[in-house]
């Protein structure tokens, strides 16, 4: 077993980025029109266009990016936003200063413990500060069902055995419960996005982008059984997720909202 941490591939990850990046724009639309921040932070910022997008509609906050991917960094560095990058921990993250908003887009599910994880990061906040949290609910989908099905059913399966991946979110209610003694203002909803991908093998090539790092990267060391793998999971994905005659596949994706003002 492969104990190198899971790698991010920018390129893999932005090949659908109007389908990724829906979710964030609908959480960010919700953010008040006079909410005036001084202090942001974009924790799992990727290739940082939320935190650019940040800068430019908050000329004057003080923006911070920062990811645990030094090549995703290498991307945002290259839009020549007056942001912060660094490379961090969102598990171990704390702020010099309160933060007024903290942005957190489809970064928490790869964290454990949520309940601790929302009261720490509820406690950040400065006064009237804002959380904004949107987080998959991939765990329980089809296409990661065939994803931990397949990885535990090849010759792979002992290689793969103990690789974390993606794990089910709490309860919506359990979510509240951690914010609640620090924040007013909760909002907590879900929505079901209906992605239209193109392409070939347009469910595996989402996957390769996020949910599949941590199995590809325990592979790498034998490319022969990372390709197997990778034709077994094509297979059942495609027979699971037709394409259309149109050219389109299909992906219905689940997705958990949360935006919350300290008190």
């Amino acid at each position: 077993m492969s104990d190198a941490s899971p790698q991010w591939d920018p390129r893999q990850y932005n090949r659908f980025e109007a389908q990724r990046d829906r979710a964030a724009l609908d959480l960010l639309v919700r953010l008040p029109e006079d909410f005036a921040p001084a202090e942001i932070w974009d924790l799992g910022c990727g290739t940082g266009q939320h935190a650019a997008l940040l800068k430019r509609r908050h000329p004057s906050a003080q923006v911070h990016g920062m990811d645990s991917s030094a090549d995703m960094l290498d991307q945002a560095r290259a839009l020549s936003a007056e942001v912060d990058w660094s490379v961090g921990d969102i598990a171990t993250w704390t702020p010099d200063r309160p933060a007024d908003l903290i942005l957190a887009n489809a970064s928490l599910q790869w964290l454990s413990d949520h309940a601790v994880l929302f009261m720490h990061l509820a406690g950040a906040l400065a006064p009237s500060g804002l959380l904004a949290v949107q987080m998959p609910m991939a765990w329980e989908t089809r296409h990661h069902t065939i994803m931990r099905e397949t990885a535990a059913s090849g010759p792979w399966a002992a290689i793969l055995r103990g690789i974390d991946t993606i794990a089910p979110l709490l309860p919506a209610e359990a979510y509240y419960e951690a914010v609640a003694p620090l924040c007013d203002d909760i909002d907590i909803w879900s929505t079901t996005y209906l992605h239209v991908l193109t392409g070939e093998d347009a469910v595996l090539e989402w996957m390769k982008g996020t949910a599949l790092r941590p199995y590809l990267t325990a592979l790498a060391g034998d490319p022969s059984m990372r390709s197997a793998f990778l034709a077994a999971l094509g297979a059942r994905l495609a027979a699971a997720f037709p394409r259309r005659a149109d050219g389109a596949t299909l992906l219905p994706f689940p997705r958990l909202f949360l935006m919350a003002q300290r008190r």
